[in-house]
């Protein structure tokens, strides 16, 4: 007879026990410009003229404002300006390693967001939020509680742009982007918002605290009710803190319930 948690473990797809397949990393030397070849003379004429070098890339990256000006400047965007914005951002040094920007997916007017913490390989490649290992678990949590990503449902992350060797992203790193989440959140409107791991709750919370010490609570950010719970690559790590996760998808589930109602489940 197959118990409760195996079914729930079912829900999430982590039964049989998920296993965390360490992909092979690749990298490719940077092109080793040819040395400069000699200019060939005539005798008794005058040397060419040497063209001054260009460097283009340089040319064309516009200095970013400062922060201030421009979360003035970010915080009257619609989402197409929104979107362009992060595609040709260059505030801070993720910009010159990036594939591709990671804006963010799903309902644009959806209650529920989810929010973790930066693009990895995977995501960098496709430029959408969750699509390794990672995000196919979180889908699987999303349909335990009936939910899925574009349905009621956004992602984003804290940056927009993968950090070298993922890496958490740094405090500037994450000033420079929070004022497109800011954004991202205004337009949204969403009813809660689930911070995915200990980066994207610090962030969002400015202050240091442990996932442990946060979790079945409902806190606040601007406004809008807050929980923490782990993120999905700790929990292909971590098969232990699988079932508190779970935990603290129900919980969310019954603090929607209350807001949708008019009610916030307590603390």
């Amino acid at each position: 007879m197959t118990s409760r948690r195996d079914e729930i473990l079912k829900e999430l797809g982590l039964w049989p026990v998920w296993r965390l397949r360490t992909a092979a990393v690749t990298q490719t030397e940077p092109a080793v410009p040819p040395p400069p070849q000699p200019v060939a003379r005539v005798a008794g004429s005058a040397p060419a003229p040497v063209k001054p070098r260009v460097v283009r890339a340089a040319a064309q990256v516009a200095p970013a404002l400062p922060l201030d000006a421009r979360s003035a400047e970010i915080a009257q965007m619609d989402w197409p300006q929104l979107k362009a914005g992060v595609a040709g951002c260059t505030a801070c040094p993720l910009h010159k390693e990036r594939n591709k920007t990671v804006f963010g997916i799903g309902d644009e007017r959806a209650e529920w967001l989810f929010i973790g913490e930066g693009p990895g390989a995977d995501e960098d490649a496709k430029g959408e939020p969750f699509v390794g290992q990672a995000g196919k678990l979180l889908d699987n949590m999303l349909a335990a509680i009936k939910l899925k990503r574009g349905g009621n449902v956004y992602i984003a992350n804290v940056v927009k742009c993968r950090p070298p060797g993922n890496r958490n992203p740094e405090a500037a790193e994450a000033a420079q982007c929070e004022p497109y989440l800011h954004r991202q959140i205004a337009l949204i409107q969403p009813k809660l918002i689930v911070a995915l791991g200990k980066v994207a709750a610090v962030n969002l919370l400015r202050r240091e605290a442990t996932i442990a010490s946060l979790r079945g609570k409902v806190l606040e950010y601007q406004g809008i009710p807050l929980i923490i719970t782990y993120h999905p690559a700790y929990l292909l790590r971590s098969l232990s803190d699988k079932a508190k996760a779970w935990e603290d998808l129900c919980f969310a589930v019954e603090t929607m319930r209350g807001l949708q109602s008019g009610q916030t489940a307590s603390t």
